[in-house]
């Protein structure tokens, strides 16, 4: 049975229709007139124990309704949702919680005035964790997360990074079945990331099964083996990474360094991205034309110092996708 099974989901907002000047402020005191927002629109998936799946899309497409959904925090407008056994999870929170851990981007679970060390302490205690074991877990969390030093400095003087990286420790402590993470490296700097993405993989291959959604998308591409993609409430892509470059264009780009000034002729489906000096970035359809092709018509008439093929990445894809980057 999967760890999730979501059928038809639907969540619907209403957004009041608000008058302005003193008259319009009073009839909005009686008035309820509005227009109903489609947030999450019959959306389907199930996911299987043990998978690592990305959950992408723009703001407002509805990935950040859909995980509150699952935790319980949301109820429905309708549609049958199944976590951990438990559906709908918004009648049993409190038994949920002790399957799931949960990061929710800005929006904290620790105590804003106490220092981390003191709220992990109340979770040892609400989920029922032997002190023995508490303390071994947080010792080798912190170790992963570099946390040593912040434990006893309160929430509200830590940077966003530090802080995310004491809500992923949080939503770790009582070893959960199903981690969701919404946007968890956001505020942090390269190289506290690699060590998340590292802690998460190892996460992942001990059993844990992570739901993902982040605008980072080295994130979904280095840690997920399937991603789905939701526009305007409706997922639109479930599949693998490459699958999915392949379905919304398989754009591949060719690099190349010139030891003069390059003069380029290229054929349909192939484009000059940028020159830099003496380098050209290309563009160009794999569906439509082959490597060696471009790579013949770049050599054709110039000198080549280097040259490279290059897969596009999923950000390119995603962009597409949302007609951003036009």
């Amino acid at each position: 049975m999967p760890l999730i099974s979501v059928k038809d989901l639907r969540k619907d907002f209403k957004v009041l229709a608000h008058k302005s000047g003193l008259i319009g402020a009073m009839r909005n005191l009686f008035s309820a007139a509005g227009r109903i927002v489609n947030a999450v629109d019959g959306v389907s998936f199930s996911v299987e124990a043990g998978e690592f799946v990305g959950y992408v899309g723009p703001n407002g497409a509805g990935k950040s309704t859909t995980l509150k959904m699952l935790t319980g925090i949301l109820v429905p407008s309708s549609g049958v949702i199944d976590v951990c056994g438990f559906s709908p999870p918004h009648k049993a929170r409190t038994k949920l919680a002790r399957r799931i851990g949960v990061v929710f981007g800005q929006r904290t679970q620790l105590w804003w005035d106490l220092p981390p060390r003191e709220s992990y302490d109340l979770l040892m205690r609400l989920f029922g964790v032997p002190r023995g074991v508490f303390e071994l877990r947080l010792a080798r969390l912190s170790g992963l997360l570099e946390l040593e030093g912040l434990l006893d400095t309160p929430v509200r003087k830590l940077s966003l990074g530090q802080k995310m990286r004491c809500e992923l420790a949080a939503a770790l402590l009582h070893e959960p079945a199903l981690l969701l993470l919404d946007e968890p490296t956001i505020g942090m700097d390269v190289v506290v990331k690699e060590q998340v993405r590292k802690l998460l993989r190892r996460i992942n291959e001990a059993g844990t099964t992570i739901l993902l959604t982040s605008h980072d998308l080295d994130d979904i591409e280095q840690l997920c083996r399937r991603v789905m993609v939701i526009d305007k409430g409706r997922i639109i892509h479930d599949g693998g990474v490459d699958a999915l470059k392949r379905r919304y264009g398989n754009r591949r780009r060719l690099v190349a360094d010139f030891l003069d000034q390059p003069k380029l002729v290229l054929p349909q489906g192939a484009e000059v991205a940028s020159i830099e000096g003496l380098r050209a970035t290309i563009d160009f359809d794999a569906d439509k034309l082959r490597a060696p092709e471009v790579i013949a018509a770049v050599v054709a008439g110039n000198r080549i110092h280097d040259i490279a093929i290059q897969e596009c990445d999923i950000a390119e894809v995603v962009k597409r996708i949302y007609g951003e980057g036009k």
